[in-house]
């Protein structure tokens, strides 16, 4: 069955969505907030900043934000973690199909991006999409999967269906919460497995940091009342691994440019886009102190991006804690 969808973010990754959407035979609008970014798409049917090299099929439609009116079947929230407040404040009416394919917490407040959805928007439904979904192989038809996440199972199942394809398999859940606290917090841990790389140390490094990480993933999520199956599955450990291990990752980079003694500020040049698990960082901080949950990793991982910390000596922190029992469980 043909849909009406509006993607709103028209950066690499909300492209991706459109182009992957029209290909299923959806009528898509994929909207933007940079009046000469759209006119360039418009003009080439190609993105040609964020996602060069992929034209866009006829069934997308491409304006500004302002432009995008009413009567979708589902609205796609595709734009960074800062923008997403004022993004949902600008959909038309109060009671659209809301699918956040952001990956962060909002900064300065910490919240989940549907807390913040649904101040916005109070009557909205709103659910999310998440999984090891890298822009460029999506558009390239390289098989993947992601999980889609909503408290209403009919709104689950359409999203299900408007994405599901031969090469991404979508999986469904209600767990909300941990969909969106995995695909938030997997972008710090990237960018301390680019650090490991950075540094020059081996895989053996970079597995035991995932591992602890994932724990740390684990225990906060519980203690916000997320399923513990969501982090072992593709919206947690397949997230986790893509982005901690790929180069066509923003924080994985950002990472090996920290190990290799950058600044932020000259990695965030480097790579000239945003780097979610800069901000998530903070977050977590907020978050871990609100929850009373010890995250060594992941607050070593804020310290270095905050320059209080090298990459180096936080290595060694980590290394020298006392020996302890295994355990994930908060």
């Amino acid at each position: 069955m043909s849909m009406n969808v509006a993607v709103l973010g028209a950066g690499s990754w909300g492209t991706a969505l459109s182009i992957l959407l029209a290909r299923n035979q959806h009528q898509v609008h994929l909207l933007g907030r940079d009046a000469a970014e759209i006119e360039q798409i418009q003009a080439d049917r190609e993105n040609k900043e964020y996602l060069p090299g992929h034209r866009l099929p006829e069934n997308i439609k491409i304006g500004l934000i302002e432009d995008m009116g009413t009567g979708h079947d589902f609205v796609v929230v595709a734009v960074p973690s800062s923008a997403v407040r004022a993004c949902v404040a600008s959909i038309p009416g109060d009671n659209e199909f809301i699918v956040l394919a952001s990956k962060g917490l909002e900064p300065g407040t910490s919240k989940l991006l549907s807390q913040v959805a649904k101040e916005e928007k109070p009557n909205a439904l709103v659910g999310a999409i998440s999984g090891p979904n890298l822009a460029v192989e999506i558009v390239q038809g390289i098989p993947t999967a992601a999980l889609a996440a909503c408290p209403d199972e009919t709104a689950v199942a359409k999203v299900c269906e408007a994405f599901q394809s031969r090469s991404f398999r979508v999986y469904y859940s209600d767990d909300l919460i941990g969909i969106e606290l995995a695909g938030a917090l997997k972008n710090v841990l990237a960018i301390g497995a680019g650090m490991a790389d950075g540094l020059g140390y081996g895989d053996n490094t970079k597995g035991a940091l995932l591992a602890r990480g994932l724990g740390e993933m684990t225990r906060l999520g519980l203690k916000m009342n997320a399923k513990i199956d969501t982090f072992f599955g593709i919206a947690g450990v397949g997230d986790l691994f893509a982005t901690a291990s790929s180069k066509l990752s923003r924080n994985y980079r950002v990472g090996i440019a920290l190990g290799k003694g950058q600044s932020v500020q000259e990695a965030l040049a480097s790579i000239g886009q945003v780097a979610e698990g800069i901000n998530t960082a903070e977050c977590v901080d907020a978050l871990a102190k609100q929850y009373g949950v010890e995250l060594p990793i992941l607050s070593l991982i804020h310290r270095v991006i905050q320059g209080h910390v090298k990459a180096s000596d936080a290595v060694s922190a980590l290394m020298e804690r006392e020996p302890r029992r295994e355990c994930l469980m908060p």
